[in-house]
């Protein structure tokens, strides 16, 4: 069964946001800021993550709100062809995140199990993963609310006890390791990154809180938490085993059967969200299709895509996402709150206006970002997009292709 409005209790929205965050990815992220040392990083995780958790709120306030999906509710600013526009990023940008982690966990559960266990099989840990995901789905909004709680309660015991093993060895004494330097800027900009990926996808499920204000806020604390948990443990485990790879990290912890069963639980409640949200676009796109069939689809195409192609270059996959994004939701959270343009247009078409503002935001994302500014380019990209979108919109005719009748 689809969920239905008023499904998700507040404590379920923490426990399933909670459960998103605690991921081999947010781990490894955590790990990347190594180079920078333990306090500088630590400023760096903590500010980015709560200007993150803002972005976070506001956009699971429009889903609780008006009870759209996250990519339909752009409907509002750029109308129906630019909200399936973003729906076909958001759909790529999604399986490429259920590979990557499909990837990553296969990765991490492989190496663990080899050691600890002495069975090796990339392919039959990726495989196991990504069954275990399409299964996580098809249980429907009952099965995986009951079933996610156990596991987020077993995560994050297990989560603690690597905690403890890192800290313990005075990790978060040790000095900045080697490798390409980092700096303030790139520390922020990898924090904030990670929740404003999943800003196309919190209305999704904020949008059946049974109570919207509590609901909202359940999820952003929910995330918030444990995101920069995962990030300072990364960042903790790879100053203690000089690896930012979470299998090295654990395996130097000597968590044994402990790792693994976080590499495989993590994988799987942060990954049937990336694609059950594939799914739910898609219906923004194919609304006849329903979206617990279209998300098990997008599973299996993740999965297909974590078997053939490889993971290099992680940050800049998370780069893409905020130079694509970023823009995207300053002028959707703009319209909506600022403008208070919160009721769909049925006749809009496309709002060219909005669409060539996006365009120049993506644009001085890159420019922002070679920049190297000490506040990192997300934040200056989303106020100049936003400025800009406010600019045109108070100064200039709209220009808008709308359907002449709408049945």
């Amino acid at each position: 069964m689809e969920p239905k409005s008023g499904t998700f209790g507040n404590m379920t929205l923490v426990v399933l946001w909670f459960g998103a965050s605690v991921s081999i990815a947010e781990i490894m992220t955590g790990g990347l800021l190594a180079p920078m040392g333990f306090s500088p990083a630590l400023v760096g995780i903590m500010v980015g993550h709560l200007l993150g958790a803002v972005l976070l709120y506001l956009g699971g306030t429009i889903g609780a709100q008006s009870g759209l999906p996250s990519m339909v509710s752009t409907r509002l600013s750029f109308g129906l062809v630019g909200s399936r526009l973003f729906a076909v990023l958001n759909i790529l940008q999604l399986i490429g995140w259920t590979a990557i982690m499909i990837i990553s966990g296969a990765n991490a559960a492989n190496e663990i199990s080899q050691l600890v266990m002495g069975v090796s099989s990339h392919l039959a840990w990726a495989l196991a993963l990504g069954i275990a995901i399409m299964a996580w789905i098809w249980l429907g909004a009952e099965g995986f609310t009951k079933l996610n709680v156990v596991a987020v309660v077993l995560l994050f015991a297990l989560t603690l006890v690597l905690a403890y093993v890192v800290f313990d060895t005075g990790a978060h004494h040790t000095k900045a390791t080697s490798g390409a330097s980092f700096s303030m800027g790139l520390a922020l900009e990898l924090s904030i990154i990670m929740p404003l990926s999943w800003l196309p996808l919190i209305g999704d499920y904020t949008r059946f809180a049974k109570n919207k204000t509590a609901g909202v806020w359940g999820a952003t604390t929910g995330y918030f938490l444990g995101s920069t948990l995962m990030y300072i443990i990364g960042l903790g485990a790879a100053l203690h085993s000089g690896s930012a790879d979470p299998s090295q990290m654990m395996l130097a912890a000597n968590l044994g059967l402990f790792a693994l069963s976080i590499v495989v639980l993590s994988t799987v409640t942060t990954t049937f969200l990336d694609a059950y949200s594939a799914g739910v676009s898609t219906t923004a796109i194919f609304p006849k299709i329903k979206e617990r069939h279209a998300a098990v689809g997008m599973a299996f195409v993740g999965l297909c895509l974590a078997l053939w192609v490889p993971m290099h270059q992680y940050e800049h996959f998370l780069y893409a996402i905020g130079s694509v994004f970023g823009p995207l939701f300053a002028i959707v959270l703009c319209d909506y709150f600022f403008f208070q343009n919160r009721a769909l247009n049925p006749k809009l078409l496309l709002h060219v206006n909005a669409l060539v503002v996006w365009i120049i935001g993506v644009g001085a994302y890159y420019a922002f970002k070679g920049m190297d500014l000490e506040i990192g380019a997300v934040l200056p990209t989303m106020a100049f997009t936003a400025l800009v979108f406010t600019v045109i919109k108070k100064s200039t005719k709209s220009w808008k292709f709308e359907r002449e009748n709408v049945a």
